[in-house]
């Protein structure tokens, strides 16, 4: 088959890019992959697209495929389904050193890891939200931050050969138009109500989770697992529009791996993860999980004591280097023999609210392996769910009252070249009609206490709470 060459302009931004979203806010699937934290190798690009002309969305193994005004319904494994749709329409990079070129955008939720172990069923699927969502995307903007430079991409997809060409230059033409529009005035997103404390409801009180820890120490000491990740929800309503909602969040807790997803049917994501989950580019794979957190302090001298702190806890370096092991392992499944690394063994970054303990991982793709092989061997990401992977997950499922649905899953791209790069979805609204609903936990080891477990989500969910206008965590000021 033969594969297209895009087309591409640079062109310069006049204002924004908070302005420029909001151009597509009201278009059919709109999108912004945006590195809310630009500066350094993890907040280089950000990407901006509308109008998927393909969207993908499965349940399960209910497969739904929306294209060209039809809608397809059948049954078959998602994983398969996704790979041979990404096949139709083969892109060709050539020299070109922007990382994405168009492809598949959207969110895998952590659900969507039943597709590839066998986990139990037991959590309420209040939410029901798809495992998979992703809109087919022909033109993009893409801005690289480090030289403040703006390109305009269009494939031409779906049409092939010559129509595609001529597609590529019209919707290009189009998109450049569109940029030059009038942006909807943009009001002052702290000027929204607030949410009060006690409109928010939490699916796990004070005692239940600090039971819930225990329980899996308990599991730790029988031999069970090392690790597991435990979590909390807690649903609000929604009383600002969600465009207002993400740019509070962004300004509250800007992060190297943010997004805005409008999925359809009333579901949008407004995410500011700061972990990278895989990142596939010219052969070369690439993670980037998180363990150990301190919170930001209030004075320069509270901020170097919890830094310091982090860094040499013990706990703390334990845990990461354990995920460390296991995403070596995963990666190991899809990549060449002796190919997997570890350049960043422990490195602490610095987020607006809370200091991270963070590792750096690489491998080089085994030949015959695709993107498709590499998510499926590694989902969900192990710095979410603990060690051994499958018997955490198993314990999460036992413990946990609600379904993770898109929260701890992984946000991003899969481009028709090839390339990828998928984030972990933490630090994320997910607004379903006309409710929010976030979702924050951590590691549990054998010596957590659950008082100080309990504590730590309060600190991670701080900039979301900030972002709704709540100051105080419900039920328990610890």
């Amino acid at each position: 088959m033969n594969r297209l060459r895009p087309i591409v302009e640079e062109l310069v931004l006049d204002r924004p890019l908070e302005e420029i979203f909001s151009l597509f806010t009201d278009d059919p699937y709109p999108f912004w992959l945006d590195s809310s934290l630009p500066g350094g190798k993890m907040g280089r690009w950000s990407f901006i697209g509308s109008d998927p002309f393909l969207v993908l969305k499965t349940f399960g193994r209910d497969i739904r495929i929306e294209e060209k005004g039809v809608t397809l319904q059948t049954t078959a494994n998602p994983f398969t389904v996704l790979r041979t749709q990404l096949n139709r329409f083969p892109l060709e990079r050539g020299d070109l050193n922007i990382p994405f070129l168009g492809g598949a955008v959207g969110f895998f939720s952590y659900d969507l890891g039943r597709m590839a172990e066998r986990i139990p069923d037991r959590t309420t699927n209040d939410l029901n939200v798809p495992d998979i969502s992703l809109g087919f995307y022909h033109t993009i903007l893409a801005v690289e931050h480090l030289e403040n430079r703006a390109y305009i991409i269009a494939s031409g997809l779906p049409a092939e050969g010559e129509k595609a060409a001529a597609k590529a230059v019209a919707d290009l033409a189009l998109f450049k138009e569109k940029l030059t529009q009038p942006a909807p005035k943009l009001s002052d997103p702290w000027s929204e109500p607030a949410i009060d404390t006690a409109d928010i409801r939490t699916h796990f009180s004070y005692a239940d989770y600090c039971r819930a820890v225990e329980t899996i120490k308990d599991y730790i000491v029988a031999g069970d697992i090392y690790q597991a990740n435990m979590t909390q929800r807690l649903d609000a309503p929604l009383r600002m529009p969600p465009y207002q909602l993400y740019r509070r969040l962004r300004q509250a807790n800007p992060a190297p791996f943010a997004a805005y997803l409008d999925c359809g049917d009333n579901l949008r994501v407004l995410s500011s993860s700061p972990e990278r989950f895989l990142r596939l580019e010219n052969n070369v794979v690439e993670s980037r999980p998180i363990k150990g957190t301190r919170p930001r302090g209030k004075t320069p001298e509270e901020d170097k004591a919890n830094r310091e702190e982090l860094l040499v806890s013990e706990k703390d370096r334990a845990e990461l280097v354990m995920i460390i092991d296991l995403q070596r392992n995963d990666l190991g499944r899809v990549c060449s023999y002796s190919t997997v690394r570890v350049p960043e063994l422990i490195v602490l970054e610095e987020y607006a609210t809370v200091f991270h303990l963070v590792s750096t991982i690489r491998g080089e793709l085994a030949p015959g392996k695709d993107a498709i092989d590499l998510l499926k061997a590694s989902f969900p990401g192990g710095s979410i769910t603990g060690t051994p992977k499958i018997r955490a997950m198993e314990i999460i499922e036992e413990l946990e009252p609600v379904r993770r649905g898109i929260y701890t899953g992984s946000i991003g791209y899969i481009g028709f070249d090839g390339h990828a790069d998928l984030n972990i979805v933490i630090r994320t609204l997910i607004n379903k009609g006309e409710n929010v609903h976030l979702q924050v936990g951590g590691g549990i080891v054998f010596d957590s206490e659950a008082s100080l477990e309990y504590e730590e989500t309060l600190h991670k969910a701080k900039a979301l709470l900030k972002s709704l206008g709540v100051s105080q965590f419900p039920e328990v000021n610890l």
